[in-house]
């Protein structure tokens, strides 16, 4: 018995159905404002601030700074995905800026335990003698 196959086979509308679903959820993820990663993002950045990311990190701190305006200005615009890119590159140059941040606090806080014992180790050589 010979059948003819409609336009669009078994096969080929499990494919049409899985890309129309694909395209109403881009479409559905690209219209929501992101909000949460905004505030993961400010967060990050007034920690980097706050554990001196301006002072040991000025060029990462600057990009977090520079990336975090130009997410607000693409969240004005809703322009979302954009935003949200932004958003999340600031997040990490804040992250990345607050690490350096505390290493170079720590590498600081060791050179002077080391100034100190060096000065201890002095004075009781002094005292020897």
């Amino acid at each position: 018995m010979n059948t003819i196959e409609s336009p669009l086979s078994r096969f080929q509308l499990p494919k049409l159905a899985a890309v129309a679903l694909g395209g109403l959820l881009l479409v559905g993820c690209a219209g929501n404002p992101p909000n949460e990663q905004f505030a993961v993002t400010e967060s990050a950045v007034r920690s980097a601030v706050s554990a001196g990311g301006t002072e040991y990190a000025a060029v990462e701190m600057r990009a977090a700074q520079e990336k975090w305006k130009q997410a607000e200005l693409a969240m004005q615009k809703e322009n979302y995905d954009e935003a949200r890119k932004l958003a999340e590159q600031a997040e990490w140059d804040a992250r990345v800026a607050e690490r350096k941040a505390q290493a170079a606090k720590a590498q600081k806080a060791v050179e002077d335990a080391n100034r100190g014992i060096q000065e201890l180790r002095e004075e009781s050589m002094r005292s020897v003698q």
